[in-house]
């Protein structure tokens, strides 16, 4: 049985907020049942990783918790963020702390491939 969850967040479209709230509750979730748990933002998701964008957005219209909260919570429980290398040159160095790594495809690749890892994309 695997042991790690890979979710890769490379679709999801940052301008939607009621998109992003699934892949960060269940990244939470996976890691309070104690699996490992990477998230990865790449493409238009990594802007995610730069500071100030994710405190602006909310899951739901009118919510007082934004996004960052969700990504701060799921790093709290235990998740590890990542973002890809080429998303620092879209959208510029200035990471949120909970960025443990910058990766490259090829880390994206190995990783889903692992037969002990399952990977969800959003």
């Amino acid at each position: 049985m695997p042991h790690k969850l890979l979710i890769v967040m490379v679709n999801t479209n940052p301008a939607n907020g009621a998109e992003l709230g699934a892949p960060f509750f269940q990244a939470t979730v996976a890691a309070a049942m104690e699996y490992e748990v990477e998230v990865i933002l790449t493409a238009l998701s990594g802007e995610l990783a730069i500071k100030g964008v994710a405190e602006k957005l909310h899951v739901q219209k009118g919510s007082p918790k934004s996004v960052y909260d969700f990504i701060k919570e799921a790093h709290e429980a235990g998740v590890h963020f990542k973002v890809c290398t080429p998303t620092l040159e879209l959208w510029g160095r200035d990471l949120i702390p909970e960025i443990e790594e910058t990766v490259g495809g090829a880390y994206v690749i190995s990783e889903a491939m692992d037969e002990d890892t399952v990977t969800f994309t959003y």
